[in-house]
């Protein structure tokens, strides 16, 4: 099979394709022959200011390469830019196939130091942004009984993150929303999978490099670049992943993950009733070899990249 054969014909949207991970894959996507939506609103990584700048650079990288797209510089975080964003598919292409949903902004701050701005910015952009463009192309793909999504999480998610509470709970929400979407839009053909990417740029947040180790570890992760998550969306995207739906990857320079979900352990039961103290007295000590320690991604992924 060529190249232009994985997404030969299809129209595929992909938000947040002004930098990084998305214009990637927006890049290989055009290259496997999609027509694409480049949709970015331009804002800085914390979601402020506008600009068509990014959007129109990666259409103009995609035409040089004789690919189809057009810019688009609409919100994910509205409920009505969201469905112009999936509109300008229909409008310019006649058809949509697939949604990799990508953007996202940073407002990192401890826990109990949050505010609600920082809190509310960042759900509305990744969680509230995936659910809107998602439910809008959701429509198109139930009357054509055909379709994809391929959502964007993170380990700081999946696994935990220091400074990251907001980030990681719209992060986690979204692998629990493509769950929904792919228990209940299978009956349609459609699928929908989670990656959670690692690469190096704008959206890496603030690592010190006061120490040689530091400064080492920071070498290691800029030889992560965002093309090297782009297979894997553009494979989710494509015909070729038909039979995937409802799961979890991750992706990090030559690496691929599958992350477990979460499934019952262990269970108690008590004929007669749980109180507090049987609880504590038999219950816990039953479950606690099982328990979890909270950990950070960086305390799981302490290889170098591969």
């Amino acid at each position: 099979m060529s190249e232009a054969e994985v997404l030969e014909g299809k129209s595929i949207v992909v938000t947040g394709a002004g930098n990084g991970i998305g214009r990637a894959i927006a890049l290989l996507a055009a290259k496997h022959g999609a027509s694409v939506v480049v949709n970015d609103l331009g804002a800085s990584v914390t979601g402020e200011g506008a600009s068509e700048s990014p959007a129109e650079e990666t259409v103009k990288l995609i035409e040089a390469e004789g690919g189809k797209a057009v810019a688009n510089t609409d919100s994910v975080a509205g409920w009505d830019s969201a469905r112009r964003i999936v509109d300008c598919a229909i409008d310019t292409f006649g058809s949509i196939d697939a949604v990799v949903n990508n953007a996202g902004i940073l407002r990192d701050s401890i826990f109990h130091k949050m505010t609600e701005d920082q809190w509310r910015a960042v759900v509305d952009v990744h969680l509230h942004g995936t659910f809107f463009v998602s439910r809008a192309a959701a429509e198109h793909f139930r009357r054509q009984e055909n379709g994809a999504f391929v959502h964007m999480t993170s380990a700081s998610g999946l696994v935990g993150a220091v400074g990251q509470a907001n980030y990681a709970a719209a992060k986690l929400g979204i692998a629990s929303l493509s769950k929904s979407i792919a228990i209940e839009m299978k009956r349609y053909n459609v699928r929908s999978n989670c990656i959670a990417p690692v690469a190096w740029g704008r959206m890496s947040g603030a690592i010190p490099e006061d120490t040689p180790e530091q400064k080492e570890r920071v070498a290691r992760m800029k030889q992560i670049t965002p093309e090297q998550n782009a297979p894997m969306a553009v494979f989710l995207a494509s015909d070729r992943a038909s039979h995937v739906t409802g799961q979890v990857f991750g992706s990090r320079r030559n690496e691929l993950y599958f992350y477990d979900q979460t499934r019952l352990s262990r269970i108690m039961i008590d004929p007669s009733g749980w109180d507090p103290v049987s609880i504590a007295e038999r219950a816990m000590p039953a479950f606690a070899s099982a328990f979890n320690e909270p950990l950070r991604a960086m305390d799981v992924f302490d290889w170098d990249p591969q």
